[in-house]
């Protein structure tokens, strides 16, 4: 049995995700009849409109599936206003190995959550690193284990709200 897990939004991801969703479910019909159209082209074998609005309608249907997994897990809150703790749309600074010139600066934050740009890496809460820095204060040394089983330290330098 798989563990599910509960996704971090804020309400503004929430409605966008919920609105995406919405349109998709209403798209069926439309993908439906298209499949239906090109059914009636002839020899399916050789029809590549078909094929064609059969792998829009599958991969739809997976995004369909994806977001319901994640809206039916997610727990909505409130962005962090306050600075110097690590919370969940928090952009964060830290380094690694008691060595501050290794420093890097992400969003603690769902893909979905976040960053469309992609100026800023993100790194999920139930991520390894991200887990770990959940509710760190500035200056707090933090450890969590690689994926080859090692373990590293890493420090918060800073903490802010994320501003899209």
């Amino acid at each position: 049995m798989t563990e599910t897990q509960v996704t971090w939004l804020t309400p503004e991801s929430h409605d966008r995700l919920k609105g995406e969703l919405d349109a998709l479910i209403a798209n069926r019909p439309v993908i439906a009849a298209e499949i239906n159209e090109r059914r009636e082209e002839g020899d399916l074998k050789e029809n590549g409109g078909y094929h064609a609005a059969r792998e829009e309608q599958g991969q739809q249907e997976a995004r369909i599936r994806q977001l319901q997994e994640l809206l039916n897990n997610a727990k909505v809150g409130v962005a962090p206003t306050k600075a110097g703790v690590a919370l969940p749309g928090s952009v964060v600074k830290v380094y690694y190995d008691g060595d501050e010139s290794d420093t890097e600066t992400f969003l603690i934050a769902t893909r979905e959550e976040g960053v469309n740009d992609s100026k800023l890496e993100t790194y999920s809460p139930n991520s390894p690193l991200g887990g770990a820095l959940i509710d760190a204060k500035v200056g707090e040394t933090r450890e969590y284990t690689l994926p080859n089983g090692n373990t590293m330290k890493v420090t918060l330098i800073s903490a802010e709200p994320y501003h899209s």
